[in-house]
């Protein structure tokens, strides 16, 4: 019986995966220009440390979370998303004692289980970024400007950076009482998870993708009108340092998080190219998640960005093309040992090469590099090995030659 893929999860394979290492080996570029140093985080946790920091009445929590207990009677969870860990891993690991700001970056899968749909999967990877232990505005806009700047590097230069301020605890208790006033006499109008979060936490209304949600909650309190001065400081502090660094952005005061640990700056980079997931990569400030998971106060901000939607944005704009990759083709015994000798020489040089494993026609050998997309042949026989010579084709533009290995590698270079 053939075994095929579960549903929501997919296969990334060549030539695809190019894009995949280009958006990877764009954003770790980057990251290492700002300072920023790599965490291996697991992808198995304890259930707790996702309904403490992401919140119990979250859509994540209550519903997309794969949790289990293992073997030990534990309650164990895959990761739906990065932030939780790094900040487990910050206060465990005493990464505190390192000095301000401590920079960190982290790519791999995370999982939830929802209805798949185009750019989201049951199994998705992110890359995220977190930075801790300053409260300046001034680190705020540094995200905000690196990650334009890694979007910007991959070709995307039409998305728009969209911008709030979700308060924090001195000043969202009396946000929180206008928006229950506001929606008291429009719950019959709401969805069935909005009716639940009213009474629990109806700034996630605000965030519901519900249509009919979406109409209600137009003339809502905004979040802006509520601000205590700490935070309306920050924010305009921030819009000016964003204005002085050149990035432009759209303040969006219906933009919330879908978690409850953030607090202020609230950000999204935003596309029309993507149907209903519109966001590419977004995040905030959260300056109370290291103290309430038992870490010293520490103010923080980070993000994260799916690898899925880059990739669906960027499959016209990165070239699939193979980079140099030589065959070798061999024409008798001698020069088939010679050759896994060429191969060797080449890689030592920085070039990727195969051989022909056993015998075969220049016919059959020209068709298998063909099949195997190298961009040059090598073909080496007895006249080749006599005169310390090999024969080459360029199979991109049809040019050929033949001259030393040596001069070979310098050709290629």
């Amino acid at each position: 019986m053939r075994i095929s893929i579960l549903k929501g999860f997919a296969d990334v394979y060549p030539p695809e995966v190019k894009i995949w290492q280009k958006i990877e080996d764009t954003a770790k570029g980057l990251f290492a220009l700002y300072g920023y140093e790599e965490l291996k985080l697991p992808v198995l946790e304890h259930t707790e440390l996702f309904h403490r920091g992401i919140g119990g009445d979250t859509d994540i929590v209550e519903k997309e979370m794969y949790t289990f207990t293992d073997k030990g009677g534990r309650s164990i969870t895959l990761r739906p998303e990065g932030t939780a860990s790094a900040v487990r891993c910050y206060i465990e690991n005493q990464l505190f004692n390192m000095p301000s700001p401590q920079r960190f970056y982290y790519y791999g899968p995370m999982f939830r289980y929802e209805r798949p749909q185009r750019g989201r999967l049951r199994q998705f990877y992110q890359i995220g970024c977190e930075a801790f232990g300053v409260d300046h505005p001034a680190l705020d806009a540094e995200v905000l400007v690196m990650i334009h700047n890694i979007l910007t590097s991959l070709g995307l230069n039409s998305l728009q950076l969209e911008l709030n301020s979700i308060g924090c605890e001195v000043c969202r208790p009396a946000y929180r009482i206008a928006l229950i006033d506001f929606f008291k006499g429009r719950l019959s109008h709401l969805c069935a998870d909005c009716n639940r979060r009213y009474g629990s936490n109806p700034l996630r209304i605000m965030d519901c993708k519900v249509p009919a949600c979406i109409e209600q909650r137009q003339g809502a309190p905004v979040i802006k009108e509520y601000l205590c001065e700490d935070c309306a400081g920050h924010y305009q502090r921030l819009k000016t340092i964003l204005q002085e660094m050149g990035l432009t952005y759209r303040e969006n005061d219906t933009l919330v998080r879908g978690l409850d640990y953030y607090t202020k700056t609230t950000f999204e980079f935003t596309t029309d190219l993507l149907g209903a997931q519109k966001a590419v990569a977004a995040g905030g400030r959260y300056d109370r998640l290291v103290e309430e998971f038992g870490g010293p106060a520490t103010p923080a901000v980070g993000f994260a960005m799916g690898m899925e939607r880059l990739v669906s944005l960027l499959k016209d704009r990165v070239s699939l093309e193979r980079p140099t990759f030589v065959f070798i083709a061999s024409l008798g015994e001698p020069a088939e040992k010679a050759s896994y000798r060429v191969a060797g020489q080449l890689r030592a040089n920085g070039i990727a090469a195969t051989v022909n494993f056993g015998h075969g026609s220049l016919k059959n050998q020209l068709r298998k590099a063909d099949r195997l997309g190298v961009t040059h042949v090598l073909i080496i026989g007895d006249n080749e090995l006599s005169r310390g010579i090999v024969n080459w084709k360029d199979l991109r533009n049809g040019k050929q030659g033949e001259c030393t290995l040596e001069e070979f590698i310098k050709l290629v270079r």
